[in-house]
C-alpha cells in the first residue's frame, strides 16, 4: 500500500501545459459524467453562421481548435501567461488572433466587435461582453459553479469557502440582464467527477491551484495518504462538479 502510494506520488509529477488533461483523462483515471447538454452542440448551431468570434479564456487552444473550419474574424482571449505561447502556436496558424488579457478583464477590442462571444469556464465582466457585442448577437458561457468539488477540500481538510460559493446560475444570469442581455436559455447540474487513484487527484489539482490554493503533496501528505487508502478499497471516488450555462442576447 505505501509502495502504491509513493508510485502515484511520483507519477503525479507529470507536466501539465495548455489546458490538457488528457494525461489523466485519455487513461481513464480521471472520467466526468455527462451534462444534461453539450457545450459543443450549443454554440456550434450559431458558430457556422458566425463571421466575429471571440474565444475568451482558451487555454492552450485546444478546444478551439477543434472546431474548424473557424469563422473568418476569430480572436481568441487568453490571462494565463504560461498558455499563451501555446495558444499562439496551435491557433495563429488557424488564422486566430490571440490576445493578452489582465486581470481586470478589460477586453482589449472596440465597440460592437463581434456577432459571437464563446466562454467556456472563463472570467468575464458582463458590462465588457455587452460593450463588444454586436446588436442582435449572442454570448454563450458554460461556467464552473462556486461549489464545485468542494468534497475534496472536505476530504482533505483544506478550506472550503473561496469565496466563490455564491457563483451560480441565478447570479450570473441576474448579472447578465443587468447589463441589458437577455436570457435565452439557461442550466444548472452536479454533474459527478469520478476519481480512480490518488494520484489522478493529485494531478488535478495541480493543475487547478483555486481549488486549494495552500495545496502540496509535502503538507496534504497524511490526508492524502487516508484518501488513496479509501479509494483503493472502493475502487474509485466520485466528487460533486458544479456546471451552469447560460445563453444570452444582445436585443
Amino acid at each position: 500500500m505505501i509502495d502504491l502510494f509513493e508510485f502515484y506520488l511520483e507519477d503525479a509529477q507529470k507536466s501539465f501545459s495548455g489546458w490538457d488533461f488528457s494525461y489523466i483523462t485519455d487513461t481513464d483515471r480521471m472520467v466526468e459524467f455527462p451534462l444534461p447538454w453539450s457545450y459543443t452542440s450549443i454554440i456550434l448551431e450559431k458558430f457556422r453562421k458566425a463571421k466575429t468570434l471571440l474565444d475568451m479564456g482558451t487555454g492552450g487552444g485546444e478546444y478551439l481548435s477543434l472546431l474548424q473550419p473557424l469563422p473568418p474574424n476569430s480572436y481568441a482571449t487568453e490571462g494565463y501567461e504560461q498558455n499563451l505561447p501555446i495558444a499562439k502556436e496551435r491557433l495563429e496558424p488557424l488564422g486566430v488572433k490571440v490576445v493578452k488579457v489582465g486581470e481586470d478583464n478589460l477586453l482589449p477590442f472596440a465597440d460592437d466587435s463581434f456577432d459571437l462571444i464563446i466562454n467556456r469556464h472563463e472570467e468575464y465582466l458582463p458590462a465588457e461582453i455587452k460593450r463588444v457585442i454586436k446588436k442582435g448577437s449572442y454570448f454563450i458561457t458554460q461556467q464552473v459553479g462556486g461549489r464545485n468539488c468542494l468534497k475534496l477540500n472536505e476530504l482533505l481538510g483544506a478550506t472550503a469557502d473561496f469565496g466563490m460559493t455564491d457563483w451560480d446560475l441565478a447570479y450570473a444570469a441576474s448579472e447578465l440582464e443587468e447589463t441589458d442581455l437577455s436570457i435565452i436559455e439557461k442550466y444548472e447540474a452536479f454533474p459527478k467527477l469520478r476519481f480512480y487513484d490518488i494520484g489522478a487527484i493529485i494531478y488535478y489539482l495541480k493543475a487547478v491551484p483555486w481549488q486549494i490554493p495552500d495545496f502540496s503533496v509535502e503538507k496534504y501528505y497524511n490526508p492524502l495518504k487516508k484518501l488513496h487508502k479509501r479509494i483503493t478499497e472502493n475502487g474509485f471516488i466520485d466528487i460533486e462538479e458544479h456546471r451552469f450555462l447560460i445563453i444570452s442576447k444582445n436585443d
